[in-house]
């Protein structure tokens, strides 16, 4: 397959990921503002949200105040953000309309109907829109994406891309949601006394990757931050955990090795390796702070080199 060609199927799946992943964030953020809180609690979860996405400097230069309604307009119709929703749906069926030819008719045709009609929800602007409804709305439209393409796409190196593209961009968002709502917490991660607040604080941390239900049926018992952290990193049976994506990203990059991969493949393999052996114990006790932080600069690492070995380099 042509790298570029690669690279258009790749990066049409991680911003279709993005996108929801946006989604998910933003939607908990709004439930979670409802609750009783001061001030400051509520700035610092829309600071939150802006620091997962690496995006405060950016923020803070377009908008004068911090607040729900600035955020929401910057992570989802800002165009100058590169990770806002309407940014990446449209990076999304831009790439997708680069290879026609490679996709299916039904994987094209929903991209571009997500892309029609994300215009036509947002010609009024965000405030004629019920930020419920429009969350769940992308949400549906990216399951429906990947469940068109599983369904309908042949089983080649076409989709290999497509599948590194979205678990890849899946893992570091999964990282950086724990690393930001980790430090964020403080003390109150190191113990498993949770007060009220505490327990919608992990419990919005688990809707945010559709893990509630998840941690319901695994532990059947009380929210605690370390079982959190366990389900999101450990589990492989967890479809967003940080050791199911690496699964994924490992054995597609095994199906698509060449003769200058083989680095990349040991560097993931490491990674699948470092999750799949660990104990919840033994990364506490390290800091997650540490182990997560070396992660993403892993995944990061990972992504150039995936990048560099089979796409279009970035840059170019």
């Amino acid at each position: 397959m042509l790298s570029r060609t690669a690279d258009h199927l790749y990066w049409m799946a991680r911003y279709t990921e993005r996108a929801e992943n946006t989604a998910r964030m933003l939607d908990v953020a709004v439930q979670t503002s409802m609750l009783p809180q001061s001030a400051q609690d509520t700035e610092q979860a829309w600071r939150a949200i802006l620091g997962i996405s690496e995006l405060q400097d950016a923020f803070d230069a377009r908008y004068a105040a911090l607040d729900e309604r600035n955020v929401i307009a910057f992570m989802v119709g800002d165009p100058a953000n590169p990770s806002s929703i309407v940014s990446c749906l449209t990076a999304a069926r831009e790439n997708a309309r680069a290879v026609r030819g490679v996709l299916t008719t039904e994987v094209w045709e929903t991209q571009n109907a997500t892309w029609i009609e994300l215009r036509d929800r947002l010609r009024l602007g965000l405030d004629g829109i019920d930020p419920g409804e429009f969350f769940d709305w992308v949400k549906h439209r990216c399951h429906l994406a990947r469940g068109v393409t599983l369904g309908t796409m042949l089983d080649d190196e076409a989709l290999v891309f497509i599948r590194l593209g979205t678990f890849l961009e899946r893992a570091d968002n999964t990282a950086r949601l724990l690393d930001v709502k980790y430090h964020e917490a403080g003390a109150a991660a190191t113990h498993d006394v949770l007060t009220q607040r505490e327990f919608y604080y992990w419990a919005a941390l688990l809707r945010s990757v559709a893990g509630f239900e998840i941690y319901r049926k695994v532990y059947r018992d009380s929210v605690t931050p370390a079982r959190v952290a366990e389900l999101l990193m450990l589990r492989a049976d967890m479809p967003r955990s940080l050791l199911a994506c690496m699964e994924q990203v490992l054995a597609n990059l095994k199906a698509v090795r060449n003769g200058v991969s083989a680095g990349t493949e040991r560097l993931a393999g490491k990674m699948h390796a470092d999750l799949q052996f660990a104990r919840i114990e033994d990364v506490l006790a390290a800091g997650m702070d540490a182990t997560l932080g070396r992660f993403m600069e892993n995944i990061y690492a990972l992504g150039n080199g995936i990048s560099r070995d089979f796409l279009v380099p970035l840059g170019d």
